[in-house]
């Protein structure tokens, strides 16, 4: 009989379950998603009515596939923490207005009689580059989500660290500097400088300087436009040469190189491997990334670190999903 996993990979705007193979093949990458369903999450109308989509995401994945429970060997689902990967509960993520303990892993136990795991999403990710990415062959590597925020995800000696109470990996609390921009809810943080919510309060500060001294900026020319001002939209502009947005991916590199160090110089990885913002505009990132890195991190630990951007792309979050299928093996 053939075997089968199913991931699920549950966002703040979207959902989506995943059918793979059942077992993990270095050489057939491409193949090993098999089909897929997608719906928007609609957070406001409760986890009630989410789950339920996912219920029947799944079941449709199933039936169309003429898959019967025996054949799956495992559910995984991704999802923004906090959570509690050993009770599979789900505790009330900010992007998911009122999933306030949920018992997921429960409910889809309950009702396919597959067993089910759940990790949040930077520790799926890290699983899933490990296993299918950058990642591959290593046994200590870091994975950092650098998108809208920045949260990490750790394999060490081999295995995935979840931290005493599944708080391991949230560096984007770490405060590199006294004020600054904010992120996780504090100003200065790593996640206030280096997240895509970050970089535009750096752009969103850097405009009004200019704005308010008669400068008009080439990707914000006035005070209106403020609101459309993105980590994305700085990122263009400091590709067509402009001064001002490569000097604010200058800052958030410099921070980046200043976090990494931390990073470094405590858990001595063997690879870090950031996504999202990394993955596309590493190359406005890594000059001033890297003068940091030489100058903070201990020389013997950063020589033997490699920093890469995450390989599976737009794909990630099916990955990851899948990856958690396995139990975090």
């Amino acid at each position: 009989m053939n075997k089968y996993t199913i991931g699920v990979d549950i966002g703040g705007t979207k959902c989506s379950a995943v059918l793979g193979k059942g077992y993990i093949s270095d050489n057939d990458l491409e193949g090993f998603i098999l089909d897929k369903v997608c719906f928007p999450t609609e957070a406001l109308k409760g986890a009630d009515y989410t789950i339920q989509r996912i219920i029947r995401a799944i079941q449709d994945l199933m039936e169309r596939n003429l898959i019967a429970s025996e054949a799956v060997v495992g559910i995984g689902i991704s999802c923004g923490g906090p959570l509690d990967h050993k009770k599979g509960v789900i505790m009330n993520p900010p992007n998911l207005y009122g999933w306030d303990n949920i018992p997921i892993v429960k409910i889809m136990e309950d009702i396919f009689h597959i067993k089910t795991f759940v990790q949040n999403d930077a520790n799926a990710c890290a699983l899933a580059e490990w296993k299918f990415g950058a990642g591959k062959g290593y046994k200590n590597l870091i994975f950092l989500t650098c998108g809208t925020g920045m949260g990490a995800g750790l394999i060490l000696d081999g295995k995935l660290y979840n931290g005493t109470n599944d708080m391991a990996g949230e560096v984007g609390h770490i405060r590199l500097e006294k004020e600054g921009p904010v992120g996780f809810g504090k100003s200065g943080s790593f996640e206030g400088f280096c997240s895509g919510g970050g970089i535009a309060q750096i752009a969103k500060t850097k405009v009004m300087e200019q704005l308010q001294v008669g400068m008009k900026p080439a990707f914000c020319p006035e005070l209106k436009a403020l609101d459309q001002v993105s980590a994305k939209t700085v990122a263009m502009a400091a590709e067509q040469g402009d001064k001002l947005a490569q000097e604010i991916y200058r800052i958030s590199g410099s921070y980046l190189g200043m976090g990494i160090s931390i990073l470094i110089d405590i858990l001595n990885p063997e690879i870090i491997i950031l996504g999202s913002i990394y993955e596309r505009s590493s190359h406005l990132l890594l000059p001033s990334m890297n003068m940091v890195l030489n100058k903070e991190a201990l020389k013997s630990s950063r020589d033997i670190c490699q920093i890469v951007p995450a390989q599976l792309g737009e794909n990630i979050g099916d990955y990851a999903a899948l990856s958690v299928a396995f139990g975090g093996r």
